[in-house]
């Protein structure tokens, strides 16, 4: 009877499917294209939600005691709500995954200064809107299934090697699209699209934010839309947990256009979603609606 019972559970344990927790929805989406049907992907943040401040909910501990892996930013992004779920989940076995290691971070202060907002000693850690740090996550996620799950390593393996050749494929297609605007100046509302701009050869360098994190003053509003009023500043990028009054009041005084974009995607695919951003940017800049 033993015999049996061990022949009937060692089927279910070989094929067991990892079950992994990632911070934020796009490191979930990449997560599950490599993972595919062998493993349980679950994401913290939510798609409209402020990364800075996700409510670190009792149901996020029992995850994250229960998973197998943890895919994270690792560039303090998830720090104030991330450490005492982990500190109440209490799960020596579970493989952290941090991507920022892999990254080129831009904009690292010299010096900490909280009196400039909210600056992040590592640097700006909203880099994945940079479609090759995207690739540079998939190989992370990659490499720590294949350590967790060395049956499966083929189908990850299998499963990396057709996200790259998509990505790099729309790669040059999105730069294509976006080529005729090369130093186009936009304003946002914070500074989340260093990544974006420099790989796509834009300039996003003024922002309703006075300093990171801080809310939009009526004199700081002022200066930006002197700045804009000066210049060739058409769009405004706003994020769905923003103030968009605050935006759509410059927008008013300006002619420029306010462009909803999340940073993050609603669903599982990531190629897709950087598809999103580099389409809604250049309809934007063409006055396209």
């Amino acid at each position: 009877m033993k015999r049996m019972l061990l022949a009937l559970l060692i089927p279910f344990s070989a094929h067991a499917k990892l079950n992994v927790v990632a911070t934020t929805p796009e490191l979930a989406a990449i997560a599950q294209e490599i993972g595919g049907d062998r493993a349980e992907i679950l994401s913290l943040a939510k798609p409209t939600e402020d990364p800075h401040f996700v409510t670190p909910k009792p149901s996020f501990i029992v995850k994250l005691n229960r998973a197998d892996a943890l895919v994270e930013g690792g560039a303090e992004l998830e720090a104030g709500w991330l450490t005492p779920l982990l500190d109440g989940a209490r799960n020596p076995k579970l493989k952290r995954v941090p991507i920022a290691p892999a990254v080129k971070l831009l904009e690292a202060p010299t010096s900490l200064d909280r009196s400039k907002g909210d600056v992040h000693s590592m640097g700006n850690p909203h880099f994945m809107t940079d479609p090759l740090n995207g690739r540079l996550a998939a190989e992370q996620i990659a490499a720590a299934f294949r350590a967790l799950a060395p049956r499966d390593a083929g189908a990850f393996a299998a499963n990396l090697a057709k996200f790259n050749q998509r990505l790099d494929t729309k790669l040059a297609d999105w730069q294509k699209r976006l080529a005729p605007h090369a130093g186009t100046r936009l304003a946002a509302y914070h500074n989340t699209w260093p990544y974006f701009a420099q790989r796509f050869g834009l300039k996003i360098d003024l922002f309703l934010e006075p300093k990171p994190g801080i809310p939009p003053s009526p004199g700081h509003l002022a200066e930006v839309i002197a700045t804009m009023k000066g210049g060739t500043v058409r769009v405004i990028i706003v994020e769905p947990y923003q103030n968009h009054r605050a935006a759509e009041t410059v927008a008013t005084q300006t002619g420029a256009r306010v462009v909803d974009m999340a940073q993050y995607p609603s669903g599982n695919d990531y190629v897709a979603f950087i598809g999103q951003l580099v389409e809604k940017v250049g309809g934007a800049l063409e006055g396209k609606p």
